[in-house]
């Protein structure tokens, strides 16, 4: 691993006032990038050095971004680039800021990898609650307009490049990367039946690339400085840094930018400050809430990165850590997760609508203290069927944490058939648990905002 006092690379100028601004962005050696890959680089030369850097997406299947924009087709023809910026998993907070601070390191990424990838049409998909990030973007692209590095005649090269944000209307499903492309062409927002992927027919037929925020602002660091430079950082099958979120039952939650690689131990009880009255980690999530948890004494002293959670049995996802301590009821986690679901499935497919509506009626029964053996049965049971028979991940987003938290602490789900379980805000008796909880993040943490210490 690089020295840690170099591994910021997203956040390197995070905090510089006024950064949003071009005129602050270029003095601090912004667009030289995209200078570089237009007036010196072949595209196919720029597509090379992404898929050699081993950059993996950053929104939660982790393929690599280099692969993924070889695929689209060669030619003369409309192709299209869309940027997943619908931020909608519970626990991940990253790119909103960096949208929000940083706002033109990511168009540099996109105006770049539309190069790699041919693409002359180009999408900013954000989530219709982003409104203050929207108008950043808005005024971000205006920017880059005016200083040609957007339009007809990109920085005089007769490449075209055109960008739009367009705002959702805030739906988890949105997040799926061809239920983004329906609501982008005016439709509702459900997943398509794949093959044919984007790749090879997406927005409006064309051809499409599709990447999320975080993997699109690595872009210009790695034209920039080189794929050897970029494998410095992290391990050999996850190169490069990662924006952390981090929250839950934590003293100091924020954002991170850590080395792949980190010990979890290190993200959660040093940077993030270790839970609030220095309680046992009963568990966490190690890629927001559609990763199956692992318990603290499995998943601490793992190394953060794709194929160590992987092969724990969970997943990175989209990077964003929810930390629960001991006194978390693990059957009303496991409920609210699967409201969560719920509520937003469309219900375009069998498994999803039906297995996630049959999930929170059951864990349902087992808070009242109305259930018996078998539903607890049954609810492991339908967990298993919902996962890999859905259209798409929605449905295996609930069904793997709901699946491992019965799996891993049974005995808990055993104890709520006999009594129920009381409220997830009582952790001490008629709510003073939460609030003897609040009295101590905030004497022990202070005021902290929800992008903390980096």
């Amino acid at each position: 691993m690089a020295a840690a006092a170099e591994t910021r690379m997203l956040f390197r100028n995070i905090d510089e006032p006024r950064l949003a601004s071009i005129r602050t962005y270029k003095r601090l050696g912004g667009y030289r990038a995209v200078q570089k890959a237009f007036k010196e680089m072949a595209p196919e030369q720029v597509l090379k050095e992404l898929d050699d850097s081993g950059l993996r997406g950053r929104g939660g299947a982790g393929f690599s971004m280099g692969k993924k924009a070889s695929f689209l087709p060669r030619g003369d023809m409309d192709k299209y680039l869309c940027c997943n910026a619908d931020e909608s998993e519970p626990g991940a907070f990253k790119d909103r800021e960096l949208m929000q601070k940083n706002p033109h390191q990511l168009i540099e990424g996109i105006i770049i990898a539309a190069r790699a990838a041919g693409a002359n049409r180009c999408f900013i998909f954000i989530r219709g609650e982003y409104d203050l990030q929207g108008d950043i973007l808005d005024k971000a692209v205006e920017e880059a307009y005016d200083a040609g590095l957007l339009g007809s005649d990109v920085l005089g090269s007769g490449e075209q490049v055109e960008l739009v944000v367009h705002r959702g209307a805030g739906a988890y499903i949105c997040g799926e990367e061809t239920a983004l492309l329906d609501s982008l062409e005016g439709k509702r927002g459900n997943p398509r039946l794949k093959p044919p992927f984007p790749a090879v027919q997406g927005l409006y037929g064309g051809p499409t690339l599709i990447n999320n925020v975080e993997t699109l602002s690595n872009v210009p660091h790695i034209i920039s400085s080189g794929a050897e430079w970029f494998k410095s950082f992290g391990t050999e099958e996850s190169p490069g840094t990662k924006v952390v979120s981090v929250s839950g039952d934590v003293r100091r939650p924020g954002n991170y930018e850590v080395e792949l690689g980190i010990q979890t131990r290190k993200l959660i009880n040093g940077l993030a400050g270790g839970t609030v009255g220095r309680r046992k980690v009963k568990c966490f999530f190690p890629g927001g809430s559609s990763s199956p948890v692992l318990t603290g004494e499995e998943g601490l002293d793992l190394p953060y990165s794709f194929e160590a959670m992987a092969e724990a049995g969970s997943m990175l996802g989209s990077g964003s850590i929810i930390v629960c301590d001991e006194r978390t009821s693990i059957v009303q986690l496991a409920l609210r997760t699967a409201r969560f679901y719920h509520h937003e499935s469309c219900g375009k497919c069998t498994p999803c609508r039906e297995g996630t509506n049959w999930t929170v009626k059951m864990l349902e029964r087992m808070v009242r203290g109305e259930a018996t053996p078998i539903d607890l049965d049954t609810v492991a049971s339908v967990q298993t069927n919902i996962i890999g028979h859905c259209l798409c991940v929605l449905g295996d987003s609930m069904a793997a944490p709901v699946g491992s938290m019965v799996e891993k602490f049974r005995p808990e789900f055993e104890q709520a058939l006999e009594r129920g379980v009381p409220s997830l805000n009582d952790r001490g008796g008629a709510g003073r648990g939460a609030q003897r909880k609040g009295r101590e993040a905030r004497e022990e943490a202070g005021h902290l905002s929800m992008a903390g210490g980096r």
